[in-house]
């Protein structure tokens, strides 16, 4: 999973997100879902990765799951932008500064459907943990 997301990161890229920029796995497959590169900053080693996650459009703002594929801890990328909030993003060729924060109960409330509709694999990843996975907004900075 750690070398496909490298070689994902890698040819979006290279390639301003037309090769890299969908999520054709598991309920993506016949409704393959857009993805975007998030950077964040190792809370303990301050060095720079780069993620490929699937994302919903939410007015301004863009929404990130946290899920894990319903591991019981959550993705090491939330807890160094919870760290860190301040950091980018890139949509196809375009790349903009965000402000990280988790989205409330009320907003998580109304945007988990959202994504389970966009990406139906979020609602088994739910089922599959005790932890309540978290929602992200990214707001421009």
């Amino acid at each position: 999973m750690k070398y496909g997301a490298k070689a994902q990161v890698w040819l979006y890229r290279r390639t301003g997100g037309r090769i890299g920029g969908k999520w054709r796995i598991g309920s993506g497959f016949r409704k393959p879902v857009p993805v975007l590169l998030l950077g964040h900053r190792g809370r303990k080693s301050a060095t720079e990765y780069t993620t490929p996650l699937i994302y919903l459009l939410d007015g301004d703002n863009v929404i990130v799951v946290a899920s894990q594929g319903g591991m019981p801890k959550n993705p090491q990328w939330y807890s160094n932008l919870m760290a860190s909030p301040d950091t980018w993003l890139q949509i196809g060729p375009e790349r903009r500064d965000v402000q990280a924060r988790t989205a409330d109960a009320v907003e998580r409330a109304r945007l988990w459907p959202l994504l389970v509709k966009r990406y139906a694999d979020f609602a088994n990843y739910q089922a599959w943990t005790d932890r309540e996975i978290p929602v992200v907004v990214l707001s421009r900075r």
